[in-house]
């Protein structure tokens, strides 16, 4: 098993995508980035401790390569808007990939610089690549929002529609 971690906006939403993926074993929502040890959601809301909200991704490199979870982070947020995703607005929010390794660095790397080039975006791709700091589990409570709380307007008007699309776009990439 190999993991990778992504800060791509609320980890309510972006959990709920990356669960859904064939040879991706587990999906936690943590913080990174920050500098005060052991945060708490309230202080990573805040703005005050440096933390992005992210996922740390156990994944099966044998059913699932970190390419292809760089093809979800990229195509399932907004790189272009700085400390945002929608709504949701704060550093806590912001667009990064902490790598594990050089390997996935290099490989971040070379995707942000190919889909610059593209055109696809009229913005520049604000998404940073770091080194991954100290991690932090999110509370429990976090821990597989939408598939406990699916029902909570949250979830039905953001969450569910962002997981739709994407089942719609990755088809073939979704647990059977």
């Amino acid at each position: 098993m190999e993991s990778a971690t992504f800060g791509n906006g609320c980890f309510w939403c972006t959990e709920a995508v990356f669960q859904q993926l064939e040879g991706v074993e587990k999906v936690e929502s943590g913080y990174a980035g920050g500098h005060v040890d052991n945060p708490t959601y309230k202080q990573v809301c805040s703005g005050t401790t440096g933390h992005a909200e992210v996922l740390r991704i156990t994944y099966d490199p044998t059913k699932i390569s970190f390419e292809e979870l760089l093809e979800v982070f990229w195509k399932t947020h907004d790189p272009t808007t700085l400390n945002r995703q929608g709504n949701d607005v704060g550093t806590q929010y912001r667009s990064v990939i902490f790598y594990h390794n050089d390997e996935q660095r290099q490989l971040a790397e070379k995707y942000k610089q190919e889909l610059a080039a593209s055109g696809s975006f009229e913005d520049p791709i604000v998404t940073t690549i770091e080194p991954l700091p100290t991690y932090y589990p999110a509370e429990n409570y976090h821990q597989d929002y939408f598939l406990n709380n699916g029902h909570q307007p949250y979830c039905s008007f953001v969450v569910r529609p962002k997981v739709e699309k994407f089942r719609k776009v990755f088809a073939d990439k979704l647990k059977k």
